[in-house]
């Protein structure tokens, strides 16, 4: 596809028809899938990966934290790359790196392999986090692409529902150890890293064939020094979160000079991104209003939803004695509630071109349901906690999408890559914390619950005794009298995670409320680009603005890869 100037107006990239979109997105959304897949499947079966490996419930966390720290340390610089680079091979080499990563983890012997290999999933991740959304912005126009953000929105919760499903599968029935028993050696789990790589060979073939997109040709002047800065500072503070109150006290020297070495990154990185051609994040975006409280709220929604449901697996395993397959159906309420509010909010939006009022009901359902979860126990109807997730995922399915498309509505075309990441990025740094630290938060709770328990009883005392406390229990395997002091602990822990993400969801509502309300655009381009364009058609030179424009050597043409 050509820009081509008819006349005065007809300048811009021309959007593509419906048809066009969907064959365009489907090795898009195959790849997207993959990665999905290829990270929930893992979710029921964490439990059981980290006892077989002989892990703590430390390592559990970092097992998390990993995936989510290389998604935020990495996410900015994709998108930045999306505005340079060929948007199609940087897709596929995101998925070719994530699979690279799936296949060491499942070769991985040891707790630090796997943290290692998950790093390397969290690099591919981030790519296709932020690259999905970009790819529809270079496509369709911000009123149309609410429904477009809506069926990602579906293979995200088809993605969702059927990885912990699978994953508890390969655990609980160990089939693939039953056929292959000399291969497997019954470690059925590692097909969990294994299943979706002959899926992510077929995705780039796909994406190969059907994937054509507007190239904006610019001179590639890439930001190595502020891509370095942002990773090292984000690195040290998310390892400051992670090991804080457990490996050091949070008053502690290393935590200060951690905290110290961290800020100071940061600012030498927001000062380099003032003096760079092709910043990884353009300080001028942050002039708009829209994108400052869209990208706040994105924090506050990544500790408050991130940052306590990656423990409810944990919940329905370790307190509800549920079998990895069992937890992972209890994940459908709340994908239940993803899929329906992304594809009606997302369908709506595109009718009456309205977002504000979905992205203000999203917020107010996320706070509702956060704040119901944080009253679970370990015998609370099972009903009762599905309705709660439900909740949950009809407000995560409303915000999630429609605070991209607000920023992206206000983005300059040239911008729409670093904008898009931003967003995804602001939102993976607020769940790496949120993992990070709501997973101190969980281990000090449930030590606190054993030791009152022990106190009260001196059997369960005696018992605690044969116990590695820093070890994640396979509950069917305690005593009658330990069980139920365990459930009850990570009951309570668990409790106690949503309760303390409660606030952060408040947060994040009241920075929606204060977004202003701006219409959806209907080309591709901003006005403001579009007049450049038109002047540049002319041959007049076009005044200056704070919006990145084409100059005389910066064309869009078709990306012949």
């Amino acid at each position: 596809m050509s820009t081509e100037t008819q006349e005065n107006d007809a300048v811009g990239t021309a959007p593509m028809t419906h048809r066009q979109v969907l064959v365009a997105l489907s090795g898009l959304m195959m790849a997207m899938f993959v990665a999905m897949l290829s990270s929930t499947v893992v979710s029921t079966a964490l439990p059981r990966i980290v006892a077989d490996l002989g892990g703590t419930e430390a390592g559990y966390t970092w097992v998390v934290v990993a995936t989510l720290l290389a998604m935020t340390a990495t996410t900015p610089i994709w998108g930045k790359f999306a505005d340079l680079f060929s948007k199609k091979a940087l897709t596929q080499l995101a998925l070719m790196i994530f699979v690279v990563g799936s296949a060491i983890a499942g070769l991985s012997d040891n707790m630090g392999m796997l943290i290692f290999a998950r790093l390397i999933q969290g690099v591919g991740m981030g790519g296709l986090s932020a690259l999905v959304q970009i790819v529809i912005a270079s496509m369709v126009t911000a009123r149309d692409r609410g429904k477009y953000f809506g069926y990602l929105g579906a293979v995200f919760a088809v993605a969702t529902v059927s990885g912990p499903l699978l994953g508890g599968l390969l655990v609980d029935a160990n089939v693939l150890g039953t056929i292959l028993p000399g291969f497997m050696n019954g470690d059925a789990w590692r097909w969990c890293f294994y299943v979706g790589i002959p899926f992510a060979v077929i995705a780039l073939f796909v994406l190969q064939k059907t994937l054509h997109l507007p190239t904006i040709k610019r001179e590639v002047a890439i930001d190595y020094i502020g891509a370095l800065l942002i990773t090292a500072g984000v690195s040290v503070l998310l390892i400051w979160v992670s090991l804080g109150g457990s490996q050091f006290e949070w008053a502690s020297s290393t935590s200060i000079w951690m905290v110290a070495v961290g800020i100071l990154l940061l600012v030498a990185f927001v000062f380099a991104e003032t003096k760079v051609k092709e910043p990884i994040i353009p300080m001028r975006l942050f002039k708009d209003r829209t994108t400052s409280l869209s990208v706040f709220a994105s924090v506050m929604v990544g500790v408050a939803m991130f940052g306590s449901t990656v423990f409810l697996v944990q919940y329905f395993q370790l307190s509800r004695g549920m079998s990895p397959t069992r937890a992972g159906l209890m994940s459908l309420a709340m994908v239940a509630g993803v899929l329906v509010s992304s594809i009606v909010s997302g369908r709506l939006i595109a009718s009456k071109g309205k977002w504000k009022r979905y992205l203000v009901g999203g917020g107010t359902m996320m706070v509702i349901g956060i704040a119901l979860l944080s009253t679970v126990t370990s015998d609370m109807s099972l009903v009762q906690v599905g309705a709660y997730m439900a909740i949950l995922g009809l407000g995560v399915g409303a915000v999630n999408q429609n605070l991209v498309l607000a920023v992206q509505n206000n983005a300059a075309q040239a911008d729409i890559g670093a904008a898009s990441s931003l967003v995804a990025f602001m939102r993976t740094m607020g769940g790496s914390i949120g993992v990070s630290a709501l997973g101190t938060v969980l281990s000090h709770k449930v030590a606190s619950s054993l030791a009152g328990a022990a106190e009260s009883d001196p059997q369960v005392g005696a018992e605690l005794m044969g116990v590695n406390s820093e070890q994640i229990p396979e509950v069917h395997t305690l005593s009658g009298i330990l069980r139920p002091a365990y459930e009850m602990a990570f009951a309570d822990g668990t409790a106690r995670v949503f309760l303390l993400a409660t606030p952060f969801a408040i947060i994040a509502l009241i920075a929606i409320l204060f977004i202003k309300e701006v219409p959806l655009r209907e080309t591709i381009e901003r006005e403001d680009e579009l007049e450049t364009m038109r002047a540049d058609a002319r041959g007049e030179v076009a005044l200056e603005s704070d919006a990145p424009e084409l100059t005389a050597g910066e064309r869009v043409v078709a990306d012949p890869r």
